[in-house]
């Protein structure tokens, strides 16, 4: 049977799409976007305005795309935290070649902040580094806590401890925050005499974090810190470019709410420029009795006074106070079948009916920085920074007879406070037995830092500069609650001896510590062709006074210790070859000494001082590959590091009692391999992931370690044997692997996973006095291995005339329970170990909207 019409019908129409297709003209675009330092700009979006048609930029910063779209059309070059940029095209079949497209930042002054921080360059700096962009932290972090956002990073364990808002913790190398340096805008936070850094103190950077990037290892930075683990470089906002703001609300488990907001003026006519941010915290807590309320505050004023100067001043905080889980318990008492639950904290119960904190947090610490940049000539910049932070606040806690922890005060497992109020009413005239206490530790802290850059040849830029710090921390106990006394009796100081003391009042200790700092820091780099190398040097004098109260006849103003002033030093070098375009090597070597810390030169909590305390010892040496190419970049790097003479203060609790060691003599070795890449094999779709092997190993047994009961007392003198026992506290081994893929314009999913294994119980000295009959010791308790994945989701969208975001966060997405702390036990098993179980399954969702 033959169809004449209908093969009429499909003859003319396969000539009408011939002739379509003849008719239709593609043009390609191509282009390379870089940021103004020349590095490339990796998922920039590159798109045809009004249309569809886009794409994205490879590793390379490079992006092609081809498009059957003709006429005049907008090229739309955009990028977070960059000025987006709309160039004009023609498309007529010709091929477009934008060559180098360099995009603004959007913020007025980065670059100087960036270079005033020692932030590492890829393939130039010899130093392994990792980069936390704003839409990495915008779009994973979630309501976990601000070091969370680093768990993927080679060589990083970050936990919640007890799982309270602000209380994580971060390890570099298995080193923690005393030896991992943490810095803001290129000025040091870690505290001035112990060197821990209290993440609930900077509770408000997620907010206003610009970048944040982790150097393992000795680090870039030129000025003296204790970066034995690596350096946590965070650059703030400085002022936006451009007039507008944002406004965001999240929600998420357990009561959690979030609300802020962001002002920019923008650049002025009259080269002034503002930004404040604002925002609000609160929830009950994954963790039981761990409510919290957090306010954060930032701002910042430019000002280019001239081609040659620019000013900025940047004021930030977050005053906050939350309940805490300080206690960690044997897997046993979670496992009650009275408790059963990975959320049971034994740290609060009910007063009156009302929640009653045991343990509570408040704290609030300001810090302003102001900058100058100045320009001499086009070969030498000077940038200085001043900044002052005052802290104030503390942590409660027991005092007198410790009824909260005696099992039999407790009801259905919390502590019973109406029966010690009770009991404190009918001791009458003799007062409180047991009251709770704050523990404060407030400081002045002020700094002066200041970088000269010359350029001496084309090839050789030198460096040097001034790092000068006063700190006073002034320590004391004070009364928070009678709990139904009239007063407590308190007999710690000798100038006051049994007074009675009511709420406000200082009792059990005081003293404040003094510390001075002043460095002198030089650095010389120089580049030929494409080779790298630096070498860097820093000397400082560190001195230190205590003023006791209590423990020492005074009249009032204190009993002042002399001056006792240790001397450190540092010496590194690096250098950098890249092999090709795509392949590049680095090495890198330091040999620092650092001084010991406060408490280990006042070792008995009195003004007696070990005026012979050692500086503690280290050297390192790192080699690395890299290689970069437009789908896919990697990276591999071993490093050795020794850690002699060090000294550690380490708590530690006996039947629900604080106690302390002070470890002198301590020799440790940390090496390791550690891998990480990324591929983005099509525009749509980005996969990476790490692979950190660890080996860290105490290397002798203490000698004359001294213990201390919660009031400072001396208790006994011992030798502590951990030769060859696995450092504890850390992961050694962990692996992250995570995948993002784009379904729609706009419309992003995520999934990373992380694994952590060879994770060893950190050591309670007094369990290890007792010199083995076999002379070996043994390991701490190590941690059955685990897994988590979270998941994560992004929508950007117009709304109206504005731009938006909803962002949706599952943490822990299979609710794994595991546990992420643990203190060694007697018998260095299960059975005897006390632990913190991380979060279960958690969630969040946050609407913002930028003006």
């Amino acid at each position: 049977m033959k169809f004449p019409i209908t093969k009429s019908i499909f003859v003319f129409a396969l000539t009408l799409m011939l002739i379509s297709v003849q008719g239709q003209v593609t043009t390609e675009l191509s282009g390379i976007v870089t940021d103004p330092g020349g590095e490339n700009l990796v998922g920039a979006s590159v798109y045809l305005k009004g249309t569809t048609v886009g794409t994205v930029t490879n590793l390379d910063g490079v992006f092609r795309m081809k498009t059957q779209v003709t006429g005049q059309q907008v090229l739309v070059i955009s990028s977070i935290g960059m000025l987006t940029l709309e160039t004009p095209v023609t498309l007529n079949g010709n091929p477009i070649d934008l060559e180098a497209v360099i995009l603004e930042s959007d913020a007025v002054g980065l670059v100087e902040v960036s270079v005033f921080a020692s932030i590492a360059i890829d393939r130039k700096t010899p130093v392994p580094v990792s980069n936390i962009k704003p839409a990495q932290i915008e779009e994973q972090l979630g309501m976990q806590e601000f070091p969370e956002i680093l768990k993927s990073t080679p060589g990083v364990y970050v936990t919640k401890q007890g799982g309270a808002f602000g209380d994580s913790r971060i390890n570099i190398r298995g080193f923690n925050a005393r030896n991992s340096a943490t810095m803001i805008n290129g000025v040091p936070v870690n505290d001035m005499e112990n060197g821990w850094v209290y993440w609930s103190n900077w509770a408000g950077l997620s907010d206003v974090t610009r970048t944040m990037q982790v150097q393992r290892g000795l680090g870039a930075a030129k000025i003296a810190i204790p970066s034995v683990g690596g350096t946590i470089n965070i650059l703030t906002k400085t002022t936006d470019a451009e007039a507008g703001g944002n406004v965001y609300y999240g929600l998420g488990n357990d009561g959690y709410q979030k609300l802020g907001m962001t002002l920019s003026s923008g650049l002025t006519d009259n080269n002034w420029a503002t930004t404040i941010s604002l925002a609000k915290s609160s929830g009950d807590g994954y963790v039981d009795g761990t409510q919290f309320e957090s306010y954060s505050y930032y701002l910042n004023i430019s000002k280019i006074v001239n081609d040659h100067h620019r000013l900025a001043f940047s004021v930030f905080g977050a005053p906050q106070w939350h309940g805490q889980r300080y206690d960690q318990m044997t897997i046993a008492t979670y496992k009650d079948p009275t408790i059963n639950s990975i959320r049971y904290n034994a740290d609060w119960g009910y007063k009156s009916g009302q929640p009653y904190f045991v343990r509570k947090n408040f704290y609030h610490k300001p810090m302003g920085i102001l900058n100058h940049f100045w320009d001499v000539n086009e070969k030498l910049n000077v940038l200085t920074a001043a900044y002052l932070s005052i802290g104030t606040g503390g942590g409660t806690g027991p005092l007198g007879v410790n009824k909260f922890y005696d099992p039999s005060y407790l009801r259905e497992n919390q502590p019973d406070v109406d029966r010690i109020v009770d009991e404190n009413i009918a001791n009458g005239a003799g007062g409180s037995e047991t009251i709770l206490r704050s523990s404060n530790n407030n400081h002045i802290w002020t700094g002066l830092l200041t970088n000269a850059n010359y350029e001496a040849t084309d090839w050789l830029t030198i460096s040097g500069g001034l790092d000068l710090r006063y700190y006073k921390g002034i320590h004391h106990r004070t009364v928070v609650d009678l709990l139904g006394g009239d007063y407590y009796l308190d007999n710690s100081d000798m100038n006051n001896p049994n007074k009675a003391a009511y709420v406000g009042d200082k009792v059990d200790y005081w003293n404040d510590g003094l510390v001075l700092w002043e460095g002198l820091f030089g650095q010389g780099e120089a580049v030929f062709g494409d080779l790298t190398a630096f070498v860097s040097g820093a000397v400082n004098n560190k001195s230190y006074r205590r003023i006791e109260y209590f423990l020492e006849p005074n009249d009032g103003s204190g009993a002042f210790s002399d001056w006792y002033n240790f001397f450190g030093f540092s010496a590194k070098g690096g250098a950098n070859y890249n092999l090709t375009e795509n392949h590049n090597v680095f090495v890198n070597a330091g040999y620092f000494e650092n001084q010991p810390d406060f408490r280990s030169v006042f070792y008995n909590y009195t003004n007696d001082a070990n005026a012979e305390a050692p500086n503690e010892k280290v050297t390192s040496f790192e080699l690395g590959y890299g290689f970069r190419s437009g789908i896919f970049s990697a990276n591999v790097n071993a490093y050795y590091t020794t850690w002699k003479d060090k000294s550690r203060v380490i708590g530690y609790r006996v039947n629900g009692v604080d106690r302390f060691a002070n470890l002198t003599g301590i020799n440790a070795r940390h090496m390791g391999v550690e891998v990480d890449f990324l591929t983005r094999p099509t525009d749509k779709l980005t996969i990476n992931g790490m692979l950190s092997l660890g080996d860290w190993r105490g290397m002798n047994n203490i000698v004359d370690a001294s213990f201390f009961d919660d009031q400072n007392n001396l208790v006994a003198t011992a030798s502590v044997y951990v030769e060859d026992v696995h450092v504890g506290d850390a992961a050694q081994t962990t692996a992250a692997l995570g995948a993002s893929y784009e379904l729609l314009r706009g419309l992003k999913f995520g999934v990373d996973y992380n694994f952590y294994d060879n994770l060893y119980a950190y050591y309670n000295p007094e369990d290890r006095t007792s010199e083995p009959a076999d002379g070996v010791n043994p390991d701490a308790w190590k941690v059955p291995a685990y897994n988590l994945m979270d998941l994560y989701a992004v929508y950007r969208f117009d709304l109206g005339k504005y731009g938006a975001a909803l962002v949706g966060n599952i943490n822990n997405l299979f609710d794994t329970e595991y546990i992420s702390d643990a203190t060694d036990g007697g018998n260095h098993d299960w059975q005897t170990a006390e632990v913190y179980y991380g979060w279960g399954r958690s969630w969040s969702v946050t609407l913002r909207v930028n003006f």
